[in-house]
């Protein structure tokens, strides 16, 4: 039982491997030592450890992830797209023990009714799932007990903070622009309404990440000695048997970003499987690499096909993020920017516990709708779409409204007079697909990443963000910490128009049923702005379906990988449609899922694998 850098020369052979440390991979490993402590395991994960690290363990410090040099965080460069204004976009995603729920913004939310219900797959309805989710949480809001856990290992409370002005002052400007108040937006039907929002961070005021909450207290009991990680090496490939078509174990070499000049190749055997949990990035590439694919990419990458399955890759899915940012009347304690610009003493307040430390900056969001009378305004392509996938799908949202706390980018660039906070908005359910391939046999290898942004017909991913700008700007330019817009991060309306940014302010500018009017020349301004600056989520998603092989499939409903015996998936790859939530709770979800089908399978102790 250890954490290793380099696996010891007497373990060359496990029962199971799970390829890929993230938030799954954790739980799975976790659950499956659970059910039989006897039973070998080996996680091997690319990025090193989470323990203790302060940019994993202190909420407030998340934003660090994002920087370039950061070692938490891996960095997918997407193809140059001409829809995004010729950039060369970004997807950042974990790239340590724990995978996203290392570093994430930590927003708990679920998926919606009808999200789970469209993979139309055996055990996976809404219904069915529904234990699951119940199963990770120990929840601390002010939702129904019967809707939530109470003894699981992930804590979702408020943390040790909460902005109060703020929040209030977001819930009051939607309410008087229509959207309620709930006290548990996150039960899977309801919707169009706001909620203070909960975080997955413990009352304590510590992140409640996968590796923490899953793996390291296994680790550290003494108690699983079978249980093994491996933390910066990177899996190559699947070894699979040609005969038997069966994954017998997986090559893997050291990561030369932390042990670098080491390039040799090792291999270690699994006796009864392999789970490739890397992510939506990182799984279909594994599995490319191992000649598992579509016979034209694999023939261009020069990887002998094993198993020709042509989805691998493809219809990769984000939510498309864009971010606004606004001048308040805000101390500086009521935002976690003095974490990021230097004026805070982070080593001092993290030995006095600050209370800052535990909070996400983010207390307050909606999942929001238009009126019919706005379907009507966007268009004759866009109420088509709305009327086939939307109208009678009550429980689902077009679009996330969130308040953040926090200016996410230079922070010299801004003016040294005021708080700077962020609006962003993101599509629940994107029409736009891209897809994530390998060029080359090799991890170096440059990868073909097109992230499809804003890429669908008739440019209905386009108009939800249109929308959904005009209605964070209303709800901002009400609140009573409105002080001003930050015009670099705005549409630059035209000469005259009465949408122009105000860059300063005595106080709101909004009030009643009156709102700011926009004229087509406006819309192409926003129209603009987004394509300039739409982004990821970190929300990557799809590439490697649940389904039927002659649909796009590439796994079953058991997660077992078409055609090859013994290799399973078990991240966010998998789902075959879009979730309405931030995703780090649906990949909670297939871990403890995923992990109930293993233990099942493998014939191990059921009672201990319990709902």
């Amino acid at each position: 039982m250890a954490i290793f850098t380099k696996l010891p020369d007497d373990l060359k052979e496990v029962d199971v491997i799970v390829a890929g440390g993230g938030t799954a991979g954790c739980v799975v490993a976790s659950r499956l030592a659970e059910a039989d402590p006897k039973l070998s395991i080996l996680v091997i994960e690319q990025g090193m450890t989470n323990e203790g690290v302060p940019e994993v363990i202190h909420p407030a410090l998340y934003p660090r992830n994002l920087r370039p040099d950061s070692k938490n965080t891996l960095f997918w460069k997407g193809n140059k797209a001409p829809q995004l204004a010729d950039r060369e976009p970004i997807v950042p995603s974990g790239g340590i023990l724990g995978g996203g729920s290392s570093i994430n913004w930590m927003v708990y939310t679920r998926a919606q009714r009808s999200d789970f219900d469209s993979w139309k797959q055996p055990g996976w309805s809404a219904n069915e799932l529904y234990p699951y989710l119940k199963k990770f949480e120990t929840y601390h809001g002010r939702g129904e007990k019967e809707h939530h856990g109470d003894s699981g290992p992930i804590n979702i409370s408020s943390g040790t903070f909460r902005a109060k002005r703020a929040e209030n002052d977001f819930i009051d400007a939607a309410a008087s622009l229509g959207y309620r108040e709930l006290k548990d937006l996150q039960n899977l039907d309801a919707n169009n309404a706001t909620e203070r929002w909960l975080r997955y961070v413990g009352p304590d005021g510590r992140r409640q990440d996968a590796a923490h909450r899953y793996l390291h207290p296994k680790l550290q009991s003494g108690h699983y000695p079978n249980l093994h990680v491996l933390v910066e090496n990177q899996v190559v490939r699947i070894i699979v048997d040609k005969n038997s078509k069966r994954a017998t174990g997986v090559e893997y070499r050291s990561n030369p970003k932390f042990q670098p000049g080491n390039r040799s190749v090792h291999s270690v055997a699994a006796k009864k499987m392999v789970v490739v949990s890397s992510g939506a990035n990182g799984t279909p590439l594994i599995l490319e690499r191992s000649g598992i694919g579509d016979p034209k990419v694999l023939d261009r990458a020069g990887v002998p096909v094993v198993e020709a399955l042509p989805d691998v890759g493809n219809h990769y899915q984000d939510h498309h993020l864009t971010l606004y940012a606004y001048r308040t009347s805000l101390s500086s304690r009521e935002t976690i920017n003095g974490f990021n610009d230097g004026r805070f003493n982070v080593p001092e307040m993290i030995k006095k516990y600050d209370e800052l430390l535990g909070w996400n900056s983010m207390d307050a969001s909606g999942k929001f709708r238009p009126t019919d009378e706005e379907v009507e305004a966007l268009g004759p392509e866009f109420k088509k779409a709305w009327e086939r996938d939307f109208k009678n799908a009550q429980d689902r949202p077009l679009m996330i409204i969130a308040m953040y706390l926090a200016f996410f980018d230079d922070h010299s660039t801004l003016p040294d007079d005021a708080e700077y906070v962020s609006m962003a908005n993101w599509t629940a359910y994107p029409y736009s697909r891209g897809s994530i391939h390998i060029t080359g046999p090799d991890l170096a290898d440059p990868i073909d990443f097109d992230v499809g942004y804003l890429k669908d017909d008739n440019d209905i991913d386009v108009k939800k963000h249109i929308w959904a700008y005009k209605l964070q700007r209303e709800m901002f330019r009400r609140m009573s910490i409105f002080r001003g817009e930050l015009a670099a991060s705005h549409p630059r309306f035209p000469k005259g128009s009465k949408a122009a940014v105000i860059e300063k302010a005595d106080g709101p500018l909004g009030s009643g049923n009156q709102r700011l009017e926009y004229t087509p020349e406006d819309d192409k301004a926003i129209e603009q702005k987004i394509r300039e600056i739409v982004a990821t989520t970190w929300h990557s998603l799809g590439t490697c379906r649940i389904g039927a092989r002659d649909k796009g499939g590439v796994t079953d409903a058991s997660l077992s990988v078409h055609g090859i015996k013994g290799l399973k998936l078990a991240d966010l790859s998998v789902p075959p449609v879009n979730v309405g939530a931030n995703t780090n709770n649906t990949a909670l979800l297939i871990g403890e899922k995923a992990a109930d089908i293993f233990i099942k399978e493998l014939g191990l102790d059921k009672s201990s694998a319990r709902l």
